[in-house]
């Protein structure tokens, strides 16, 4: 969606469950407060309507989207030193991005992670559940062209024995941009050790948000609270 072009562009990464649509009219409302910078959502290959992958994915493949396929994206798009707004595997590719040194205006973080923690692993299991034998599926198919590989992608990675040593704090040391972190209290799918070990890490400005309840998707549950956490931290 081209915008103003005096402002810097927001580009949005969503969860690993996540797509285009599942990020509802959130970016819309984000852009519209902001004064309507050039905004560009997208479905990651394997989510959404997008192109298909093969399975397994790798434990990299954070690393891989980050490192091989933003960059190719955003220059195809033609947009430089981007806003990245990031929700859970999204703000994980937008820490690697930014440490990495691609030009990153900022970086706003929902339910980061940089390590795993039991309590995200005890996330990824209720989900299994909840996929194979509850709602999950059926109101994912709505979303994507192929449930199961969107899926399976993400949580048998996460479930995997190799990837409870998967850490990207090395990452943060050379992010010197200004943060915003937002997470609810008790998310099911990480701590808010989550955001100290970000806090520590980073050498630029640090600015945390924490919401009362227990869920993973804070835009969603408090988009108002959220969308003016945005606007003070990019003004």
């Amino acid at each position: 969606m081209p915008g103003h072009p005096d402002l810097p562009p927001l580009v949005f990464l969503h969860e690993g469950l996540g797509s285009l649509g599942l990020w509802r009219d959130f970016p819309r409302r984000v852009a519209n407060a902001l004064g309507g910078p050039t905004t560009f959502v997208y479905s990651r290959a394997g989510y959404g309507y997008s192109s298909p992958v093969s399975l397994p994915r790798p434990i990299t493949y954070m690393h891989e989207e980050a490192l091989e396929v933003l960059p190719v994206l955003l220059h195809d798009a033609g947009i430089d030193r981007p806003v990245l707004i990031g929700h859970s595997d999204g703000a994980s590719i937008a820490i690697i991005s930014a440490g990495a040194g691609f030009p990153v205006e900022s970086l706003v973080l929902i339910s980061p992670h940089v390590i795993v923690e039991d309590r995200s692993i005890a996330g990824i299991e209720t989900a299994a559940v909840a996929f194979e034998s509850g709602d999950l599926r059926e109101r994912l198919r709505r979303h994507h062209a192929d449930v199961d590989v969107a899926f399976r992608g993400w949580n048998d990675v996460w479930r995997s024995s190799a990837f409870r040593d998967w850490d990207i704090t090395s990452s943060l040391v050379s992010i010197t941009c200004p943060v915003l972190m937002i997470q609810e209290e008790r998310d099911a799918y990480g701590t808010l050790a989550q955001l100290d070990v970000i806090e520590r890490g980073v050498s630029g400005p640090v600015t945390r948000l924490v919401l009362p309840g227990s869920g993973h998707s804070a835009h969603i549950d408090w988009p108002d609270e959220v969308t003016e956490a945005i606007v003070r931290h990019l003004s």
